[in-house]
């Protein structure tokens, strides 16, 4: 008689290391198809966001306010924030005055350090406060030009203060010559440097402070703390320069950068309203 013979401790554990390879390899093909799709969903949703703040300033008139959110227990519920006075100053502070009633003079609360209205501009991808989110489930950001230039209608805004491109009534009367002067789209957080802070020279510069009046950005996977990297930081110290560029890994010289950005430009804001009729 012939005895059975089964298979070997050794060859047990080889063919437990080629399943667990096996696995393994298809549990990071799974994960990096997912992120490829929740990639292209943001982006799809930034793109979208763009489209519904264009159609809400044509329909308002004037560009939206960002949402403010300070706490769970201080926010705008997604809605656009106003200061319930107009600015007298360059610098915009309202902290425990703001209003989420639109205000006719324009004044935002939060320019530089906002996020994405969804409810305002009818955005339906939102988390249980109201806010806009992108396919990971981070609030989408937004801010809005203050400052401006070269106007040649009517009365200059009180010192350069740019409550018209959130003014209907003040964007009629200023001219479509008026300028930003404040949003700056960078290369890179290295040679940013200044009081205003600048790109540190045309080379590092994408989009100049007199073209870009809104941009819309989503902080990526890693969200709002970040992969630590100077080029992620640079996008929420809420001063009126921005980074961009394609995804870097951690062990990048500025570190790992993953978020996704999209902007307006002034002629295309004014083109639209021009082409609906708002504007001259």
């Amino acid at each position: 008689m012939t005895r059975a013979r089964g298979f070997s401790l050794v060859e047990l554990a080889v063919v437990m290391a080629i399943v667990a390879l096996l696995l393994g390899t298809m549990m990071v093909t799974l994960s990096a198809q997912t992120d490829q799709r929740n990639f292209e969903d943001t982006r799809r949703r930034l793109e979208q966001a763009r489209e519904l703040l264009l159609t809400n300033a044509i329909v308002k008139g004037r560009l939206a306010c960002p949402a403010r959110f300070t706490s769970d227990a201080s926010h705008s519920g997604g809605m656009e924030s106003f200061c319930t006075a107009a600015a007298t100053s360059s610098v915009s502070t309202c902290a425990g005055s703001e209003t989420t009633v639109e205000q006719t003079h324009g004044t935002c609360s939060n320019h530089f350090d906002g996020f994405l209205p969804a409810a305002s501009i009818g955005y339906a991808h939102t988390d249980a406060s109201g806010f806009a989110v992108d396919a990971w489930g981070n609030r989408i950001r937004y801010v809005v030009t203050r400052t401006n230039v070269n106007c040649s209608g009517g009365a200059v805004p009180l010192y350069g203060y740019t409550t018209m491109y959130t003014s209907k009534s003040h964007l009629r009367s200023f001219g479509i010559s008026c300028q930003p002067d404040d949003l700056l789209v960078c290369r890179s957080a290295t040679g940013i440097a200044g009081t205003p802070p600048t790109c540190g020279g045309a080379a590092n510069q994408i989009m100049t402070q007199s073209l870009v009046v809104a941009i819309v950005y989503s902080t990526g996977k890693n969200g709002a703390t970040g992969g630590g990297g100077i080029d992620e930081a640079a996008n929420l110290n809420g001063d009126r320069v921005f980074v961009w560029h394609t995804p870097t890994p951690s062990t990048a010289a500025n570190g790992e950068f993953d978020d996704q950005m999209t902007w307006i430009t002034v002629g295309e804001l004014y083109g639209r309203l021009i082409s609906a009729g708002v504007l001259p």
